[in-house]
């Protein structure tokens, strides 16, 4: 039996490696976990026998969407206790992603959030179906499921997305002009043009997971939500002056949003939803420290499908891990 150096395995794990973690991502909507999935799939890539794997590509996204959904199950007793909404983990994402709106759409807090509402299975088969455009077959040998099943849950799945995520066109970059508009306007205390930008009905979700001062319930309204920006000028927040606080406009899950910052660190970030017209009507401001720690590392993150369409044939030996079921 030929043996591969190990430096060659690891240089063909690198090479999906951003592939793996936007899979992983998409399905579990924090940083740590995806990557923790990622690690997890490498110890299981470095201690199987590769020499029977045909398609690398196909085996490792076989085993991290196994993997993703193992801890998705795992981690929704968790959310089902968090304090207050649970928002996903924000990302610094470059302007390839932005600039491809299926990508942009399906890495939005948005979209993650709808996901959310979805069952494990059904939120995996979403992502694979409708973002990386895997068959149903191909899925079915991913999870576990037969191919019937997978059909029933990616059709819950769209169907669930549809009636709950409208898809708008807002220009690209009247989202920017948009997100300026706001900055400037948060920033400088004045609600009138806040008003101007904001959809009647707007709604803000805030997420400090207990650990900092946030709203424990959606804020809805525009002179409400143009109130509570308004302030971020004029009140001192963890600790911070207003003088010593920084905003800075970045793309954050594949659209524009911002970052506030002071006194050496991130305090929160600020995200978008737009309706055709480029009126907001969804504002998702994270706070939580635990979930700011990606945007603090400056790193960003390639989260496109990379034209990677299909799994091909995926091996038999790829199975769930530890011989679990996906659910």
């Amino acid at each position: 039996m030929t043996h591969t150096p190990p430096d060659h395995d690891q240089q063909v794990f690198d090479r999906h490696r951003n592939l793996l973690f936007s899979v992983a991502y998409r399905v579990l909507g924090t940083v740590a976990d995806a990557e923790d999935a990622v690690q997890d799939a490498w110890i299981k890539w470095s201690a199987d026998d590769r020499s029977r794997v045909a398609d690398p590509k196909a085996y490792l996204a076989r085993i991290v969407s196994n993997l993703a959904l193992r801890r998705l199950r795992s981690a929704r007793y968790q959310r089902e206790t968090y304090v207050g909404p649970w928002l996903p983990e924000p990302i610094l994402t470059s302007g390839d992603t932005a600039d491809d709106i299926t990508n942009a759409e399906s890495v939005s807090t948005a979209m993650l959030v709808v996901l959310e509402t979805l069952s494990p299975l059904e939120r995996a088969v979403f992502v694979l179906k409708e973002v990386f455009d895997f068959s149903h077959a191909e899925i079915a040998q991913a999870v576990e499921r037969s191919e019937a099943a997978v059909r029933q849950a990616a059709h819950r799945a769209r169907e669930h997305v549809r009636a709950r995520r409208p898809r708008f066109t807002a220009d690209r970059s009247r989202q920017r002009d948009v997100t300026e508009r706001f900055l400037a306007a948060a920033t400088g205390g004045d609600i009138n043009a806040l008003m101007e930008l904001l959809s009647p009905d707007i709604t803000l979700w805030t997420d400090g997971g207990g650990k900092v001062r946030q709203a424990l319930r959606p804020v809805v309204g525009a002179q409400t939500v143009a109130a509570w920006f308004a302030a971020v000028g004029k009140v001192t927040y963890q600790g911070v002056e207003p003088a010593d606080m920084s905003a800075e406009l970045v793309e954050i899950n594949g659209g524009p949003g911002m970052v506030f910052s002071g006194q050496g660190r991130v305090i929160a970030t600020v995200t978008f939803d737009f309706d055709a017209d480029g009126r907001i009507t969804t504002i998702h401001n994270i706070a939580n420290p635990d979930k700011l720690q990606a945007i603090a590392e400056g790193t960003v993150r390639d989260v496109s499908s990379g034209g990677y369409r299909g799994l091909g044939r995926l091996p038999r030996s790829a199975g769930c891990v530890a011989g679990e079921r996906a659910v």
